[in-house]
């Protein structure tokens, strides 16, 4: 009877133990149940915050460029407020944890580092950004008594370094997310997201030299003086134009003066070149880009361009300046949007219509003396500066007008401080060769005259440039190609004025336009062949510095085209990068064209 007790017991205990387990797994699925509820519940609401945010974006976007700055800093608190919500919702213990289930987890590890991302950029970037925007906008570039007043832009330095160093670090926290195995909408998210960092990252990098730079070359901390070369795109040199004028600017903490002018006639033929030049400028320009003024641009290296007019400036006059601008008339026409027309001492009405080719072309005829057109320029210059320097014009547009210039490679800037240096290399301003990283690898065409005369007006140009893996160890060819047309009328020769055609005085019948092209690729690329019109072009192959070149020399008849096509060979690390192109700003500005080509034949010889 004793065991019969103990037997009982013995069965009540195992029969409890299916209860207790039934509890145990019943716990756990409410745990999950309740798990999966808080986290879909969460991220519905996370989703919903995140996409308010987005809202936020464009509407910042939208008063920035509407000039609201009033309603800036509630909309950025607003930014501010989502993003942080969104952050809050992905970061509690249960999201945590949830993170690290199978495909499950890939997905909300990926909302919650968006979110991250979104919040810090909100924090970091767009708040201290938008406290400074209502005293810092486009107009404070704008002169007014003649000074540009240079405290806000010192003020907003430290906010805008603070955006650009977040913006970049953001950019690198997008580009980190593991998108291998998440769901469409979250891959699709994160892209956006990586794409729309990018961007801002960029134009950030920007602003912040451009803040940065701004008060010290505009002498905030002593009178700086700079060279201002005009370039005139109708004898075309591979950094734009020949610099047919020179002016010598005065700055004193945000006032600008036009403080001396000269004509290029003014330096005449240096006996040696004022600096040493280096072989490979020797070799594909010769010495005589050190000893002209108006051939310091044959290299398409607008550092080496700046010194060696700065050095010439100083042989010449004297005085040794503190870096140098060079900007074309195209520019000028931009500007003159914004400005409206503007009257020339001579009775000459400048306009955004009329300026490139009054400037580049009809002025030879209309002054046929030298000397005069030189007077001619020298007014049109100071009549547009002393219009920019008084401030009444529309800085929006002048804003625009500086940009689209620089985007098209029209303006150049140089400076002899090593620091201010750093910050502009790297710029579209700085005038750099081509180069290459694993998303882009850019290549250069450069156009030099070699009529000796103003025909480059007439000269048209078309770049094309396509890229594909054409080989089984993944190098990518990448090929460019060039078109150039005379568009002279057939009786050029003796429609034109002798100044615009050169008379034949340089060896090149009247009428007809003599180019050098050089394509530049990026440094470590291998030449693979060329074509000219189908057939095996003469050129030169040559280097400058690790960039290797092939130079080849048109001459067109009016109403004649020619095609010049040149193929690299780049490295399998840059087989996914995109192609540009970079090149000489003519008076006709054409968008590079993309190009397709058979990998059989991608320079074809007929």
């Amino acid at each position: 009877m004793s065991d019969q007790p103990e037997s009982g017991r013995t069965a009540a205990r195992r029969g409890s133990r299916p209860h207790v387990f039934l509890w145990v797994v019943l716990a756990l699925v409410f745990l999950l149940i309740f798990a999966v509820a808080w986290v879909g519940i969460r991220g519905v609401l996370a989703r919903g915050h995140l996409e308010r945010a987005v809202g936020d974006v464009n509407t910042l976007r939208s008063q920035l460029t509407g000039g609201d700055t009033a309603a800036v800093q509630g909309t950025a608190k607003h930014l501010q407020d989502e993003a942080g919500a969104a952050r809050s919702l992905t970061g509690d213990p249960i999201w945590g944890a949830s993170q690290y289930i199978p495909f499950f987890g890939t997905n909300l590890r990926a909302v919650r580092q968006v979110s991250v991302v979104v919040d810090d950029v909100a924090r970091n970037a767009v708040t201290p950004v938008s406290g400074v925007v209502g005293k810092f906008s486009t107009d404070s570039f704008a002169p007014k008594n003649g000074k540009i007043d240079l405290q806000p832009i010192e003020d907003a330095q430290p906010a805008v370094a603070k955006a650009t160093s977040t913006l970049q670090r953001a950019e690198r926290d997008a580009q980190a997310i593991d998108t291998s195995a998440t769901l469409s909408p979250v891959t699709t998210a994160v892209g956006q997201l990586r794409n729309a960092l990018q961007s801002a990252s960029a134009q950030a990098g920007t602003a912040n030299r451009i803040v940065q730079l701004a008060p010290a070359m505009l002498g905030h901390d002593g009178d700086r003086n700079y060279l201002l070369l005009f370039q005139n795109n109708a004898e075309l040199r591979a950094g734009g134009g020949i610099p047919g004028a020179v002016a010598r600017l005065q700055v004193d903490d945000g006032h600008i003066s036009l403080a001396a002018q000269a004509s290029s006639t003014d330096f005449g033929k240096f006996d040696q070149p004022v600096l040493p030049l280096d072989k490979d400028t020797k070799s594909l320009y010769g010495s005589i880009t050190g000893e002209y003024i108006q051939d310091v641009t044959l290299t398409p290296r607008f550092d080496v361009s700046a010194k060696l007019a700065r050095e010439m400036w100083k042989q010449k006059f004297g005085e040794q300046v503190d870096g140098v601008l060079a900007i074309d008339p195209v520019t000028l026409s931009y500007i003159l949007r914004a400005t409206g027309p503007v009257q020339l001492p001579i009775g000459e009405t400048l306009t955004s219509d009329n300026a490139v080719k009054l400037l580049l072309n009809e002025a030879y005829s209309k002054y046929p003396d030298p000397k005069v057109q030189d007077a001619f320029f020298a007014s049109a210059a100071s009549s547009v500066f002393e219009k920019v320097s008084s401030g009444t014009f529309d800085t929006k547009q002048f804003i625009g007008a500086l940009m689209q210039g620089t985007n098209e490679g029209r303006l150049r800037l140089w400076s002899a401080d090593s620091g201010e240096q750093k910050l502009i290399d790297g710029t579209p301003v700085s005038g750099a060769l081509p180069s290459a990283s694993r998303a882009t690898r850019q290549f250069g065409v450069y156009l030099n005259d070699g009529t000796g005369s103003k025909m480059d007006y007439y000269l048209d140009k078309t770049v094309s440039v396509g890229a594909s893996v054409c080989r089984k160890d993944g190098r990518p060819t990448s090929v460019v190609q060039v078109t150039l047309k005379n568009t002279a009328p057939a009786d050029a020769a003796t429609s034109l004025p002798e100044y615009v055609t050169g008379g034949g005085d340089n060896g090149t019948e009247p009428g007809k336009i003599k180019t050098l092209v050089a394509v530049y690729a990026p440094s470590n690329a291998i030449y693979l062949g060329a074509s000219q019109d189908g057939k095996a072009a003469g050129l030169q192959t040559t280097v400058d510095g690790d960039h290797p070149v092939a130079q080849l020399r048109t001459l067109l008849a009016p109403g004649q085209s020619t095609t010049f096509r040149v193929a690299f060979l780049g490295e399998a690390k840059y087989a996914k990068a995109g192609v540009q192109v970079e090149s000489t700003p003519g008076v006709r500005e054409s968008k590079v064209q993309p190009l397709q080509f058979d990998c059989t034949k991608p320079v074809p010889v007929g």
